[in-house]
């Protein structure tokens, strides 16, 4: 419960200080570059060398990158088929493709499934949504963000140099060695992990807007609609064609009808795609969520 009352409280002190003008007018950049500077570094640096590889948890990695993949494609499709600006497209392709796998994920199917699910939870995270924001979600940014072309080298320096692709190289290596951090460093890590929530959603609220230029109405609907209607269904439809029937592929579909990440959110702020846009699109779904998945749950079990 906690956990949905102080997502509530950061937009809404967020939404508050904006409106009241308290901090300067680009208060929320900077808050979007402490958390991909800062904050989301040191969580990868501290969540992944935990995992490890089990085959019985397959279904959440497959679900997360197929979803990805498909919902990627139809909304780069629906962009240009409704000929949204070279910003709009890069925002929906950060927001639309990246889910809140872990913050919503964790309370909400804690809530629904108890503490059982939360391993799940974390592999779809994990292995799923945290390597395509370093990944995908840097190549996006890169891309979109340029006013002229970009060559593949300038990208891929871009995603060599991007801190959470670094720190998510670093991570792996701590996996696959199985080198562990010491104390202090693991209680500094998390300290600084702890602060992507508050921090990001501040600034979700700094820039959330109740009323949206009308141009910017269609691509708000259309994200929303993929993410949180087409998203899960796509991921039933995966279930279905595979057999899976079972807890697992329950909290896969559940995990791909999540809000839009908010890290994505704070990206495409970052990189200039339409904040405002960015902005709405992730606070509103975060809203929403909380209905669609509880509807998306009565409908599974």
């Amino acid at each position: 419960m906690e956990n949905f009352v102080l997502i509530l409280l950061c937009i809404a002190l967020g939404y508050g200080i904006n409106r009241l003008k308290i901090f300067s007018k680009d208060a929320a950049t900077t808050l979007n570059q402490f958390v991909i500077y800062i904050s989301l570094p040191a969580m990868i640096l501290l969540q992944i060398p935990k995992l490890s590889f089990s085959m019985d948890m397959m279904i959440p990695i497959i679900i997360a990158w197929s979803v990805m993949a498909i919902t990627a494609v139809i909304t780069l499709y629906i962009s240009k088929l409704l000929e949204f600006s070279k910003e709009i497209t890069g925002c929906l392709m950060l927001v639309t493709i990246l889910t809140n796998s872990s913050f919503l994920g964790i309370p909400i199917l804690n809530a629904y499934m108890g503490e059982e699910a939360l391993p799940y939870v974390l592999v779809y995270d994990q292995l799923g949504t945290f390597i395509a924001l370093a990944t995908y979600g840097t190549f996006i940014a890169s891309y979109y963000s340029s006013k002229s072309e970009v060559s593949f080298k300038i990208i891929v320096y871009k995603v060599l140099t991007f801190p959470p692709f670094l720190s998510l190289v670093v991570a792996l290596f701590l996996m696959a060695t199985e080198i562990k951090f010491d104390e202090t460093i693991t209680k500094v890590l998390s300290s600084l992990g702890s602060t992507i929530v508050p921090v990001a959603l501040v600034a979700v609220g700094l820039q959330l807007q109740l009323k949206l230029p009308r141009e910017e109405i269609k691509p708000f609907a259309v994200s929303l609609s993929i993410k949180l209607i087409l998203a899960p269904l796509i991921a039933f439809l995966i279930c279905m064609a595979f057999s899976w029937d079972n807890k697992v592929a329950i909290i896969s579909i559940m995990e791909a009808g999540m809000a839009p990440m908010i890290t994505a959110g704070a990206i495409a702020s970052m990189a200039g795609l339409t904040p405002r846009l960015s902005s709405a699109i992730v606070g509103y779904g975060i809203l929403i969520s909380f209905l669609t998945t509880g509807v998306l749950f009565k409908l599974l079990t």
